[in-house]
């Protein structure tokens, strides 16, 4: 080789050398930042304090209520409590999912959680906080609409819940304004349950469909319920009496697992809305809940009962 040639030769080597260390480096620099990705957290501002939480969970533990709110944005959930998994439209997505509750520390502990959620005042919150970042909720803190965008919050999916709240809104107000249409401004409408052999009514914030009724539709609940009922959130009382309570129409949440042989006592075959078919029983597993999946459940309910 010509001598002049050598050194021109030389710097070619070296610039490819050069440029084959840059790739490599970049590579595993790439390799570095979807390590850190997936590692990313944010940080939720609970009502306890600042949380620091992962920015995309893969593994939540659910510990009460918020089992749909996830569902719905599409979050993995590995635990969840037994209610949760008697509710016909969560059940598909949740087949895979261990029942746990707060006490079962080594079980939650098993399912390598990223992320716990569960309700305020539960025991052993400490020992949930130690396994992984934990958020409690305090019920009724804030309305069943903003509880999804809080819990949107929580998995980095504010805007997806968001833009779900406004949806709905829009699409229960139309709903409300035509059964408002066809039954009347001042028809009254009451919310009950079975349970233990006795009756609970309910106010405007405790599943069941009330917040879609009261809140959203803005039917009447009849004043005497709302005497009992409407501040605690629910009343209980003997089946009997059902009919001091009863509006024009009543929604009965029915849990089909208790005695329901009261349906065929003559004080509810007298029931003025039960002779005029304004009586519409529910599935109590499927209506308990006021999450989002829950809620498009109830709309439609809602929508073909009032106005078939």
């Amino acid at each position: 080789m010509k001598k002049w040639l050598l050194p021109m030769f030389m710097m070619v080597v070296l610039v490819l050398a050069a440029c084959g260390n840059k790739e490599e480096s970049a590579e595993k620099s790439g390799e570095g930042s979807k390590e850190a990705s997936s590692a990313e957290t944010i940080t939720y501002e609970s009502e306890t304090g600042p949380v620091e939480v992962p920015a995309n969970p893969k593994r939540v533990v659910v510990l009460s209520s918020f089992v749909g709110d996830l569902l719905k944005l599409d979050v993995n959930v590995v635990g969840v409590d037994s209610w949760a998994t008697k509710n016909q439209n969560f059940q598909d997505d949740i087949k895979d999912a261990v029942v746990v509750e707060n006490t079962d520390i080594e079980k939650i502990l098993e399912l390598e959680p990223d992320l716990i959620l569960g309700l305020s005042g539960i025991e052993n919150a400490d020992k949930l906080a130690e396994i992984a970042p934990t958020v409690l909720f305090t019920y009724g803190k804030v309305d069943y609409l903003q509880q999804f965008i809080e819990i949107g919050k929580v998995v980095n999916k504010e805007k997806e819940a968001t833009a779900w709240v406004e949806d709905f809104k829009v699409r229960a107000t139309e709903v409300g304004t035509k059964i408002k249409e066809k039954i009347g401004e001042d028809a009254t409408v009451t919310v009950a349950e079975n349970f233990n052999k006795q009756l609970y009514l309910y106010g405007d914030n405790w599943g069941r469909g009330t917040e879609i009724l009261y809140q959203a539709m803005g039917l009447k609940m009849p004043e005497k319920v709302k005497e009992v009922a409407l501040e605690p959130g629910y009343f209980a009382i003997s089946q009997e009496v059902l009919g001091d309570y009863a509006g024009d129409y009543v929604i009965f949440s029915m849990f089909m697992d208790q005695d329901t042989s009261f349906t065929e006592a003559t004080w509810f075959k007298d029931l003025e809305a039960v002779k005029n078919g304004r009586l519409f029983e529910v599935n109590a597993n499927a209506f308990y809940f006021n999450d989002p999946i829950t809620l498009d459940y109830q709309l439609d309910f809602f929508e073909e009962k009032f106005l078939q």
